[in-house]
């Protein structure tokens, strides 16, 4: 499941598209976003698809080797461990995987030259060679060795640029993605055979979150930013980039318009996405002027909170 803070930087990607590029249909953009989702959700089954796609590559080098007119003892005896690893043997044999790649044509049969990338790497490294060297096998050493392989993915640089060749709705998902990836992992069992796949939204109200973000703080942005200004008078305009702006106004649009969603959880998402997407001190900024707005609309009675454990 996608998560919501996932949903807010794709909220704030879209609105930022919007603005700059002097839209004005609301509602293709609102399509736009919602496929930027979509998408989103397409890394999480392309992830899956790459450990299988190196198994496949490995067995290919051993047919290869085996071939030779002079194999060496090696050649005609490989080590099987990579190949047979029974995590990625369930990943490989699960119909849920294999329909999603098929029906959205995703996968890496189109590049070869990455998958050789990373293979070469993969073999260099030392939790590869540490996981072909153990006296015995078992089901959670495969699967410590798949995490530790998607964890190592979150520093590749050959996959980050193979990731924005194909799709440039994947630009930052990564982190979030690989996330989803490893819990789903963290939940199979050897007596499996289908690995299960999380919905792409942790619940039905998600979708209508990022609608109702969206269409609000687009609708309402100019007001927003005449509120704005009275708490930022006293600041270098200089200094407030727009994204500064945009991220203060959607906060607003999320104060005040979902009265299940603390106030707490608000500021410290906004204030923490503002760390990755705007300038080194925004923060500081932006945590400094939400704090005044929310006492100000608290005290204008139009953040109103309800539910369980907000009262």
């Amino acid at each position: 499941m996608l998560s919501r803070r996932l949903l807010r930087i794709k909220v704030a990607k879209a609105l930022f598209a919007h603005l700059k590029s002097d839209a004005d249909n609301l509602i293709a953009s609102e399509k736009t976003l919602m496929a930027s989702i979509d998408k989103s959700y397409d890394l999480f089954f392309q992830l899956l698809a790459l450990p299988v796609e190196l198994v496949r590559y490995a067995r290919q080098r051993q047919e290869i080797a085996k071939a030779k007119k002079l194999p060496t003892f090696e050649d005609l005896n490989p080590n099987m461990r990579f190949v047979d690893n029974a995590v990625i043997r369930i990943i490989a044999n699960s119909d849920a995987v294999n329909d999603y790649l098929t029906v959205h044509k995703l996968g890496w049969e189109r590049h070869p030259d990455f998958i050789r990338t990373l293979y070469g790497q993969l073999v260099e490294s030392d939790y590869f060679t540490d996981y072909m060297t153990q006296q015995e096998g078992s089901f959670e050493a495969d699967r410590r060795f798949v995490e530790d392989f998607f964890k190592e993915l979150q520093c590749c640089e050959a996959l980050d640029t193979v990731l924005e060749e194909i799709s440039i709705l994947w630009s930052d998902d990564l982190p979030y993605i690989l996330v989803l990836v490893l819990r789903s992992l963290a939940s199979l069992r050897s007596a499996q055979s289908e690995l299960k796949i999380p919905s792409k939204f942790k619940s039905d109200d998600d979708p209508a979150f990022v609608k109702t973000l969206f269409e609000k703080s687009l609708v309402n942005y100019d007001k927003y930013q005449d509120y704005i200004e009275k708490f930022t008078s006293n600041w270098d305009v200089e200094r407030i980039v727009f994204m500064d702006n945009l991220i203060i106004g959607t906060a607003m649009a999320e104060l005040t318009e979902f009265p299940s969603i603390p106030v707490k959880v608000t500021l410290d998402e906004w204030i923490e996405i503002s760390k990755y997407y705007s300038t080194p001190g925004s923060s500081t900024f932006i945590n400094g002027v939400l704090d005044k707005i929310v006492e100000s609309l608290t005290a204008e009675g139009r953040i109103k909170k309800s539910g369980r454990g907000l009262l």
